[in-house]
């Protein structure tokens, strides 16, 4: 059995594979910070705080059992389909940004998917609770098997690929949801025909952020997979 100082999880030239994704999240968390603090400066000109956007939307698309409530922190905004609760943190829920009113509209976009049934969501809360097992299991299972027997790595590895493959359903959704936001801005004039574009910015560069985190598992995986193959040899 070769050591895992040369061939293991963290001590070999498979390492390599992960760079290109690290710089992809780093650049994605500095992006949507820097693009979310940009936009948060400039209020929008028909005055709508992003918890007022959120109840219009919600009852022009006919959901009227989502509440619209405040949590602390930043950038912790999210919909809550279990006690159907759509969430804005701090800089979105009384703020009357650009930047906070796109926030808000792309929660209510999650609202209305799971309202009427997007396919993609749906398949992410079936496999949610799985994957949530899978999360917590895979490492300590994967470091068992870099350090006892190659059985525990296959099992760590194929728990992983649960968490990866919830990451690619999750872009879909996300980006659905953005979709769906912008859509609604427009239409209905939330935001001025020049605003529209700033909006669009703040959701691509959170987008990013899904992509960079699928793009760190795939990554982590292929890694896995090539570690895996080379104890077989």
């Amino acid at each position: 059995m070769r050591g895992i100082g040369t061939y293991g999880l963290f001590y070999d030239p498979t390492f390599i594979i992960l760079v290109p994704a690290m710089l992809l999240s780093l650049y994605a968390q500095s992006k949507v910070a820097s693009t979310f603090k940009k936009y948060s400066g400039y209020r929008n000109s028909r005055g709508y705080t992003g918890k007022d956007v959120a109840e219009m939307i919600l009852r022009q698309a006919g959901i009227y059992d989502v509440r619209v409530e405040h949590v602390r922190g930043r950038l912790t905004d999210h919909y809550d389909p279990r006690s159907k609760v759509l969430k804005l943190s701090d800089a979105v829920y009384n703020n009357q940004s650009i930047a906070a009113v796109g926030v808000a509209a792309h929660e209510c976009g999650h609202a209305i998917q799971h309202n009427t049934g997007y396919t993609f969501l749906k398949i992410r809360h079936a496999i949610f609770p799985v994957v949530n097992i899978s999360s917590k299991l895979a490492f300590p299972i994967i470091l068992v098997g870099l350090i006892a027997n190659i059985f525990f790595l296959k099992l760590g590895i194929i728990l992983f690929a649960a968490v990866v493959l919830f990451q690619l359903v999750t872009l879909p959704v996300e980006f659905n949801a953005s979709n769906r936001a912008i859509g609604i801005l427009e239409s209905n004039a939330y935001l001025s025909y020049e605003e529209i574009v700033p909006a669009k910015k703040v959701l691509s560069a959170a987008a990013l952020t899904y992509v960079a985190a699928a793009a760190a598992s795939i990554s982590s995986l292929l890694r896995l997979l090539l570690i895996a193959g080379r104890r077989n040899d």
